[in-house]
Order: structure tokens, then C-alpha cells, then sequence
């Protein structure tokens, strides 16, 4: 009896081990889909989401980067301020990369691999972003939202490019803006037209889209000089182009290299119409060329932002304050790319993550944002067709 008694307490004891053992196992199981289930998209906490930004910061083009970031910070701050998105606050990793691509591609790369942000944020110019895209974010499935670039690269089909997936455009592009150009030059009766451009990504997309849009009038450029990237080198496309005394001269140049090209053109005795690109930046090509900006015209990709008239363009007012030296078109566009991130993080909900925020952002099709539309598909990601020409005006406001 006594050994039949100390078997069924050896049986109970084991029956006991291995009902603890079952709820171990069910414990550890619990923890680890928990730790799965709660565990965010990187870059993403239950208290912040990091996104990055590389753009000119310092240099000929360091305007250019500083305005698109004071605006986001702003941007970022008055959400914050106002209790985030869903419980997130936004936190703003900036790098400055001189708008060279090199550096544009290695700070990308850091943004991702070491800062470990969620998605990227107002990039600048063609090449840089390209690289960038197919070295960088386009292989690492972070998405960017809003680069200065109207590049056709960009655009898609992203069925033509997988990194297109993650490159969320919020202009129109540089064809558009040519197409717009040569219109407004043509009806004017101008037939002798000459392009100026950079010798670059940027410049060899304007080009082509200058030429483009000629040739829908069974016309040619009288001559196409080029200037360096980076560089205010601007003789030897002055030489080119004097020599064929043109009506007009479209440049697809930045703000400095164009002041110098302008300058050095009224030197020689030559007083075309000129015409820029929305990457110039009106407000930046006054304050380089003073009195010697008056009469020259830009095409536009955003709202006018000295008018409060559409309500995007009082969102943006309001944001940085209500002196207009405070407004410019870079302003505008990074406005523009912040409402765009933010409303498909919104959307997105508590459970955030990069496909998540993929998914809304391609269902902002015809999308209102007060005046100004945003389309995106799951096969292209285009943004916007707004194009609009403005000229530069007495006291070297922008007028339209």
C-alpha cells in the first residue's frame, strides 16, 4: 500500500509539472505575440515618429534648404504643441548636404541605417534625389514625401522603377512647367527662344522639356548654353546665346547662377525676355538681383502664398506669421509636403507603419487641401498639376 500511495503521488506530481510547464509555454507565448504586436515601425515609439531630411543647408543653394526646414520645424512644432498625431509628437532629423549628390546620398543613407527614422521629407533637386531613391530609401521601403525636382524619373510608372513606391511627388513636373513657358512666349509671338541650364540633372530635365514643348510648335531653341552645377561660371553660355540675339531666354538655373547670367547678359547689351523655373525662387532671386529682377517671369508650382485667397494658402500664412517677408514659394511647398505626411499618418491610426502610411497616402486621389489638389495611385505618384507664371514686378515683388 505504501508503494501504491508514493506512485500516485509521484503520478499527481508529474501531472502537476506538466501543467505548469503548458502554462509557461502559454505564458511565454502571450509575451513574445505581445512584444510582436506591440512593437512599432522603426522610427516609430508610443510617443514619437522621427522623420528625416537632407537638403542644401549651407552653400550657393543653402537658402533654398533652410526655408523648406524652418517651415517644417514650425509645422512640427505647432502639431506638438496641440497634443501630435494620434499621441505621436513629430521629431525633425535635418542633414545638410551642399546639393551635392554625393553627400545627398550619404545622408540618406544615415538617416535610415543610423538616425533610424520612419520616412524622409523634403529632398532637393533631380539627381540627388534619384540616387538617393535607388540607392538609398527606395531599397530601404522608407518613403519620402515632397522633393524640389519636376523630374520625369520621379513620376513613374512605378511599374517602370519598385523605388518609385516610396518617392510621393507634391509638384507638377518640369514639362509641365515648360509646356506653360513656351505657351505663355508663343502667344506673345516670340519665336527666337534660347535655353540656359544647368549641366545637371535638373537642368538636363528642363532642358528636355523646353524642347519638348518647342517642338509641339514646330520649333527648336535658337541655342542651348550650359553652366556648371554649383558653379557661377556664366561667360561662355552668355557668349553662346549673345551671339543669336534671342527674343527670350528660358533658364533652367538656380538663383545665383541666374542672377549672375542675367547680369552678365544686360552687360553685354542684351535685353530678352527671361524666364525661370519654380526651382529658381522668386523671393530669393529679388533679394540677389535688386532692381535688375524687374520683368523677369517665373513659372509657379504652388498657390501664390502672398495671397490669403485659398485656404491652404491661410494655413500657411497663419503658420509662420503675418509679415510677408515671412512668405515664399519654398515656404509654400513645405507647407504643402507637412499637410500631405501628416494627413496620411492621421489616417494611418494608433498602429503606424510605412505601408500603412503608403496605403493612405495613395488614396489622396483628387485630393482637396483648401484650393490646391493632391492625386497619388498605386501606379503613380504624381502629386499635382498646378502651373502657374509670375513675374517679378517694381520694388521686386511677385506679382501675378
Amino acid at each position: 500500500m505504501q508503494k501504491n500511495s508514493i506512485h500516485r503521488g509521484l503520478h499527481r506530481l508529474n501531472q502537476r509539472v506538466r501543467q505548469i510547464g503548458r502554462m509557461s509555454s502559454l505564458i511565454l507565448l502571450g509575451a513574445i505575440a505581445f512584444h510582436s504586436s506591440s512593437q512599432a515601425e522603426e522610427g516609430v515609439t508610443t510617443q514619437t515618429i522621427k522623420i528625416g531630411m537632407t537638403s542644401p543647408l549651407s552653400g550657393p543653394n543653402g537658402a533654398y534648404g533652410t526655408a523648406m526646414r524652418n517651415t517644417v520645424e514650425t509645422f512640427f512644432n505647432k502639431i506638438n504643441k496641440t497634443g501630435g498625431i494620434n499621441g505621436r509628437n513629430l521629431e525633425l532629423v535635418t542633414l545638410d548636404d551642399g546639393y551635392e549628390t554625393d553627400r545627398a546620398v550619404a545622408n540618406t543613407n544615415t538617416l535610415i541605417s543610423k538616425e533610424k527614422v520612419f520616412a524622409l521629407i523634403a529632398s532637393y533637386g533631380s539627381s540627388p534625389t534619384t540616387e538617393a531613391m535607388n540607392k538609398g530609401f527606395g531599397p530601404a521601403h522608407v518613403p519620402l514625401i515632397g522633393t524640389i525636382s519636376g523630374a520625369e524619373s520621379l513620376r513613374g510608372p512605378i511599374s517602370s522603377n519598385p523605388n518609385l513606391r516610396y518617392m510621393f511627388n507634391v509638384r507638377a513636373s518640369y514639362r509641365a512647367e515648360t509646356q506653360a513657358i513656351v505657351d505663355q512666349l508663343t502667344s506673345l509671338g516670340l519665336k527666337n527662344i534660347a535655353v540656359v541650364y544647368q549641366d545637371d540633372g535638373f537642368g538636363q530635365s528642363g532642358l528636355d522639356g523646353v524642347k519638348t514643348a518647342l517642338a509641339n510648335q514646330n520649333l527648336k531653341p535658337s541655342v542651348a548654353a550650359s553652366i556648371p552645377r554649383n558653379s557661377l561660371e556664366v561667360q561662355s553660355a552668355v557668349d553662346a546665346i549673345a551671339k543669336v540675339n534671342p527674343q527670350a531666354v528660358i533658364m533652367v538655373t538656380l538663383y545665383k547662377p541666374t542672377a549672375e547670367f542675367v547680369k552678365t547678359m544686360k552687360k553685354a547689351g542684351q535685353h530678352p525676355q527671361f524666364i525661370a523655373l519654380s526651382p529658381v525662387g522668386a523671393d530669393l532671386l529679388v533679394k540677389e538681383l535688386g532692381d535688375d529682377a524687374r520683368g523677369i517671369g517665373i513659372s509657379q508650382v504652388m498657390p501664390y502664398p502672398w495671397s490669403p485667397k485659398l485656404k491652404i494658402v491661410q494655413g500657411y500664412q497663419q503658420l509662420v506669421g503675418g509679415d510677408e517677408s515671412n512668405y515664399s514659394y519654398y515656404g509654400m511647398e513645405a507647407y504643402v509636403m507637412c499637410k500631405v505626411l501628416t494627413e496620411a499618418i492621421r489616417r494611418s491610426g494608433k498602429n503606424l507603419t510605412r505601408d500603412s502610411l503608403i496605403a493612405e497616402l495613395e488614396k489622396l486621389n483628387d485630393w482637396d487641401l483648401g484650393g490646391f489638389k493632391m492625386s497619388f495611385s498605386p501606379e503613380e505618384h504624381r502629386g499635382s498639376t498646378f502651373v502657374d507664371i509670375s513675374v517679378i514686378g517694381s520694388g521686386g515683388r511677385v506679382l501675378r
